[in-house]
């Protein structure tokens, strides 16, 4: 065997390890159906703290985004939908931006009248903690457990509002 074709052999094979290494503790931080969700602790928009157990026996609806995420800016308005119809009946939605700038993120909630529960996680500390690494990423969560991951969301879809409202 030639040393070039050793060598090949040898970064085929610690890239392949590195892949499952990388995989597995990726697996590990991700939060999954049927986990317990992160305790968090935030300044909403509207002053007060809130935390996961803000939220006793409502079904959440966690939605990390950002103003500069295409798939974040389509679903905003479906997710203001899904709030003002299912608010009444003990849905909460609650947006957590991963935006920076101050100001784009104000901007972004004033253009498009999001009326439902945000909060700006500059440092990312919270969307880390679920694991998220994609926005938009959602979590429906029920009782301190989560029932469903979502990534990108037709928030409009029947099924998916049959979905919610029968955990409601």
């Amino acid at each position: 065997m030639t040393t070039d074709r050793f060598l090949q052999m040898a970064m085929a094979a610690a890239l392949a390890v590195l892949s499952v290494v990388l995989w597995d503790v990726t697996r590990d931080r991700t939060i999954q159906v049927g986990d317990r969700a992160p305790e968090f602790s935030i300044r909403a928009d509207n002053g007060m703290r809130i935390s996961l157990s803000s939220f006793g026996g409502k079904v959440l609806v966690l939605n990390f985004w950002a103003t500069w995420c295409p798939p974040c800016v389509k679903e905003t308005p479906a997710l203001e939908q899904l709030h003002r119809e299912l608010k009444d009946r003990g849905l909460v939605v609650m947006g957590i931006s991963i935006d920076k700038k101050e100001e784009k993120y104000k901007s972004f909630l004033k253009r498009f009248g999001v009326t439902f529960l945000t909060a700006r996680d500059e440092s990312a500390s919270i969307s880390d903690s679920f694991g998220t690494y994609r926005v938009p990423e959602t979590y429906v969560i029920k009782d301190g457990k989560v029932v469903q991951k979502i990534i990108g969301a037709d928030w409009k879809e029947e099924e998916m509002i049959r979905f919610l409202k029968t955990l409601l």
